[in-house]
């Protein structure tokens, strides 16, 4: 099979290794893809969100099936547009999307169906959200209603901070659009953990679970970001929880889908916080999260584009999908002002003697490869993973990896995994 994926960071990365290894796979590429990526596949230079291109290049190199990877492209219905040329592609329609879309739909879609979530209101009105929160508990939540790359939720822990941040959003618009209305909601306290699910409609089946580490400084300190680091399996995520979540969370949201006339055929991703009251539903994303890609995919056994057509045959009841009992760990190396501004073009140094670490991968996330050298190309540069037969070995073996590689302002955290460990 000629197999496209679309998008240009790690998570593509993993994804490319992993499709790289089924026998069904003939050639690979990848659009914009980045320098890592161009080892095991062809990058093509067309942005993610470009859907005509994206579509005309598919059917004029007879691609067999395009894996849409990114959020964006997924919400502005570029699975719709491709199989309306006739190009077989995985990945949620336009109408499944807007479960990650839309923060509005999906909390309003929790509250019809009784999924449990945290109390929110959502406001299209700077000056009743800032009414609104006068009289709220601190800390509270803050989120733009659309796609903001990881970065639109915000931790307010007053009032002052609470109103800058509804000013950032609605007023200057930092999140562009998305900030066009925002749900404030109820803080909870607890564990955070990913669940990763293939579901074709019919069946959903949960991957191992892992947990991200969205803060930019070590004890969760700092500004949100795309992710700083990975791992998997959460020792929170305990057999009881993963049945619950199954009958309270998991099919619940697949069947509300069904009703709302929005069948999901691809990844859903249940952001959840593990209280002591319950769990709860933080988020939903609509296909692999990243970093968490770079910890699950290492940990699949199963030929990956096997369950994508079963996923996309609506036959995913038919087939057993395997997982290693091995732990993964991913260390985001950043460049450094990132998620702000930073700098790029800094030549990266290390990479070969850190691969020589048995059971370490490097995802590229910002990179670019100029002849025989890599330079770094955006705000999250590498993902350097590693797996292990123990959490805290498995996180050793990452950090160790890390100190190998050098950039002119890397900074990575160095606490990832270790709450476990």
């Amino acid at each position: 099979m000629k197999i496209l994926i679309v998008g240009g960071g790690g998570r593509e990365h993993a994804l490319a290794e992993k499709i790289s290894q089924s026998p069904l796979t003939e050639k690979i590429y990848c659009a914009p893809g980045n320098g890592g990526i161009s080892q095991i596949a062809t990058c093509v230079d067309i942005q993610a969100t470009d859907i005509e291109s994206m579509v005309n290049f598919a059917v004029e190199e007879k691609i067999d099936l395009v894996v849409v990877a990114q959020d964006d492209p997924l919400v502005l219905g570029m699975v719709d547009r491709l199989e309306e040329r006739s190009v077989s592609a995985f990945g949620p329609n336009k109408a499944a999307a807007i479960i990650e879309g839309s923060k509005v739909f999906s909390k309003n879609l929790m509250k019809k169906y009784n999924i449990p979530t945290s109390k929110y209101e959502v406001f299209d009105n700077l000056e009743n959200a800032t009414e609104y929160l006068k009289n709220s508990d601190y800390p509270i939540v803050i989120k733009a209603e659309g796609l903001a790359y990881g970065k639109g939720v915000i931790i307010a822990e007053s009032f002052d901070e609470a109103k800058g941040a509804l000013g950032d959003i609605m007023e200057k618009r930092i999140f562009k659009s998305a900030g066009e209305r925002v749900v404030i909601e109820q803080f909870l306290s607890g564990k955070e953990v990913s669940v990763l699910a293939f579901t074709d409609g019919k069946t959903i089946v949960p991957m191992v679970s892992a947990q991200d580490h969205k803060k930019l400084y070590d004890g969760d300190k700092g500004l949100n970001t795309g992710g700083m680091g990975a791992f998997s399996p959460s020792d929170a995520y305990t057999k009881e929880t993963a049945a619950y979540c199954m009958e309270k969370i998991f099919l619940p949201t697949m069947n509300a889908m069904n009703s709302e006339g929005r069948k999901f055929k691809g990844v859903l991703y249940f952001g959840l916080i593990i209280t002591e009251t319950g769990v709860y539903v933080i988020e939903y994303n609509c296909r692999f999260g990243d970093p968490e890609a770079q910890v699950v995919l290492p940990r699949l056994k199963s030929d990956i584009i096997e369950i994508i057509k079963a996923i996309m045959n609506e036959r995913l009841c038919d087939i057993k999908i395997e997982w290693s009992d091995k732990a993964a760990a991913c260390v985001i190396m950043a460049s450094e002002g990132y998620p702000k501004q930073y700098r790029v073009n800094y030549k990266i140094d290390g990479m070969d003697k850190a691969l020589s670490h048995d059971g370490v991968s490097i995802y590229h996330s910002g990179t670019k490869k100029i002849k025989d050298d890599f330079y770094t190309n955006g705000g999250r540069v590498l993902g350097i993973t590693a797996t292990g037969d123990t959490m805290g070995e498995a996180v050793d073996k990452a950090y160790n990896a890390v100190a190998e590689i050098s950039f002119e302002g890397a900074y990575h955290r160095t606490d990832i995994g270790k709450n476990t460990a």
